[in-house]
């Protein structure tokens, strides 16, 4: 005896802002669960069988682009990794908040990240002319380790999504820009001192706008150590104010 294929209702939100006609609403589509699907799976084929004009992003379906992201029923996630047999037969789907809309589930998260790297400089600043035939410098493991583990970020827009003070404050660098400043502040090819790195973090744009509820790390489909960045960004700002002072 088979288990019952459950009846999957889909209530996605619709609007294209780029239509004078169009309003925001919610259509509901219903499908047929099957084994292993996945959101991308779901929407997909309701795309393909019935709205051709759905829009969401995706590209990998491998959780490793991060375009995919969506508030499913209220909480950030990435279609491509999430179950269908993980939630209710009633599923809710929005775009990710905190980014600017270009039609129904698809946001516009490049935009936001390349500002965020413009504005900290995420890159590798160096002092010294290249010298093409100098020695390599290697790097302890610990601090290799360190590094990747920050560049694991996928900048999917999650951790933005889900922060109170980035909803509110476009200019608050999130769980995704924070988790970039660290990355660099640690990597010893970067020659910036801890005075130029407190000008761009510590502020209430940077680490201490932070309010500590955590929901980045909590929807983070990474598992980013995001708790331990904060804590050490908070802990080199504070003592080179100290030592400044």
């Amino acid at each position: 005896m088979t288990d019952e294929v459950r009846r999957l209702k889909f209530e996605i939100f619709r609007f294209n802002p780029e239509d004078p006609e169009s309003e925001p609403h919610i259509d509901t589509f219903e499908i047929d669960e099957r084994p292993y699907m996945t959101l991308y799976m779901a929407l997909s084929e309701i795309r393909e069988t019935q709205d051709a004009g759905l829009q969401f992003d995706f590209a990998c379906r491998s959780a490793i682009c991060g375009s995919c992201g969506m508030l499913v029923n209220g909480r950030p996630a990435l279609g491509c990794r999430t179950l269908t047999a993980d939630l209710p037969e009633i599923v809710r789907l929005h775009p990710l908040p905190a980014f600017k809309l270009i039609g129904d589930l698809s946001v516009d998260t490049g935009t936001w990240f390349r500002e965020m790297a413009e504005r900290t400089e995420a890159w590798i600043h160096e002092q010294q002319p290249f010298d093409p035939a100098a020695t390599e410098e290697r790097m302890s493991d610990d601090i290799a380790a360190a590094i990747y583990e920050g560049d694991r970020c996928i900048e999917c827009g999650c951790c933005v999504a889900s922060c109170g003070v980035a909803n509110v404050s476009p200019e608050f660098l999130a769980g995704a820009g924070l988790n970039r400043v660290a990355r660099f502040m640690m990597d010893p090819r970067d020659s910036r001192s801890d005075e130029e790195w407190y000008d761009v973090v510590a502020s209430s744009e940077g680490v201490f706008g932070c309010v500590g509820m955590m929901a980045c790390a909590d929807v983070c489909p990474k598992e980013l150590p995001l708790l331990e960045v904060y804590a050490y960004l908070r802990r080199r700002t504070l003592g080179t104010k100290f030592v400044s002072d």
